[in-house]
C-alpha cells in the first residue's frame, strides 16, 4: 500500500474538468480548476460534517450516559472546526480574479451550489431561525434523560459538567455556521454584484434570506441568564 493507493490519488486528481475553452488562456483555465477545486474540497468538509453531526446526534439520544455525552462533545468540537474551515477556504476563493471568473462562468449552465444535497442535509441537522433541528433536538433530549432542562443547564452554567459544554458547543458550532454563510454573501456580493445567481436564482437576495442563526431556543434560553 503506498500514499497514493491509499487516497486513490489518481482518480482524485483526474476529477478537476475545466469546461472552458483552452483557447481561454491559461489562466483562465487555471482559474476555473482553482474555482472547481474550492468547491470539491467544500463538499468533501461537507461529508465529514454531516458523518460527524449525525453521530454527536445518535450519542445524544437517550439512553446516553456520561461516555457517550462526552463523544457527542468530541463530534460537535470537530465540527465546529471544520466549518472554521469552510469559511478560511471562502477567503482563499476571494483569490479569484473577477476578469477570469467571468469568462469561464457561462460554461457552469444551470449548476449552482443550492443544488447541494449535501448542504441541505447540514440544515436539517442544525436547522434555521425558526427550527430548532434534529441536533438541538438530540441535545434537550439528552438533558431531559439527565434530568435538567435546557433552561436549567444554561442558567446553572459549569455546574452541570459535560451538558453545559454541549450546550457551548452547540452555540460556537451555530455562530460559525453564520459566519461562514455571511462569508458566503459578502464573496457572492464581491463577484457577480446586483446580477443574477446561477441556477435560476435571484444571486445575492437570494443568499442573504438563508444567512440563518440556527439554535434559536438555545440562543433564547442562554440570553435569560442577563436577566436571572
Amino acid at each position: 500500500m503506498t500514499y497514493g493507493d491509499y487516497l486513490q490519488m489518481e482518480t482524485l486528481l483526474s476529477l478537476q474538468e475545466p469546461h472552458v475553452p483552452h483557447t481561454a488562456g491559461r489562466a483562465v483555465v487555471l482559474a476555473e480548476q482553482f474555482f472547481i477545486i474550492t468547491h470539491q474540497t467544500c463538499e468533501l468538509w461537507l461529508k465529514q460534517l454531516g458523518a460527524d453531526l449525525d453521530a454527536a446526534a445518535e450519542a445524544l439520544l437517550p439512553p446516553c450516559d456520561p461516555h457517550d455525552l462526552e463523544l457527542g462533545l468530541e463530534f460537535l468540537l470537530r465540527s465546529g472546526d471544520v466549518v472554521r474551515v469552510l469559511q478560511q477556504q471562502l477567503l482563499v476563493l476571494e483569490r479569484l480574479p473577477l476578469r477570469y471568473f467571468a469568462e469561464f462562468r457561462a460554461y457552469l449552465g444551470t449548476a449552482s451550489g443550492a443544488q447541494s444535497a449535501q448542504f441541505r442535509r447540514l440544515t436539517a441537522l442544525l436547522g434555521n431561525s425558526h427550527d430548532q433541528g434534529s441536533l438541538y433536538e438530540a441535545f434537550a433530549a439528552a438533558a431531559e434523560y439527565h434530568g435538567q432542562s435546557v433552561d436549567e443547564v444554561c442558567r446553572r452554567g459549569v455546574e452541570c459538567g459535560v451538558l453545559h459544554r454541549l450546550a457551548e458547543a452547540l452555540v460556537d458550532l451555530g455562530n460559525g455556521y453564520w459566519h461562514w454563510k455571511v462569508a458566503h454573501l459578502a464573496l457572492v456580493s464581491k463577484m457577480i454584484g446586483e446580477q443574477s445567481g446561477t441556477g435560476g436564482s435571484s444571486g445575492v437576495d437570494f443568499l442573504a434570506r438563508r444567512v440563518t442563526r440556527p439554535f434559536p431556543e438555545l440562543r433564547r434560553l442562554r440570553g435569560k441568564v442577563h436577566h436571572a
